[in-house]
């Protein structure tokens, strides 16, 4: 094992050199999790294909409510 660091008692540059590459391959590992949960959400394509009941209804209700304005403008 290499000497203590200096400013870190008890731990030698070795361990804190093992633990700066733990944490690296940690972070990489965070990362890639990230970026893949971002690319699914980002992904409208699949989001269509998951929610096409929903988008459905909504689509519905936004033409009816739309329609009873144009309905109520006519009115007047």
């Amino acid at each position: 094992m290499g000497r203590a660091a200096s400013g870190v008692p008890g731990r030698s540059s070795d361990q804190i050199r093992a633990d700066i590459e733990r944490h690296r391959d940690e972070l990489s590992r965070s990362v890639e999790a990230l970026r893949g949960r971002v690319a699914e959400l980002t992904d409208w394509r699949r989001q269509i294909r998951e929610h096409r009941r929903e988008l459905a209804v909504g689509a519905a209700v936004v033409g009816f409510a739309i329609g009873g304005l144009m309905a109520l403008r006519r009115r007047h």
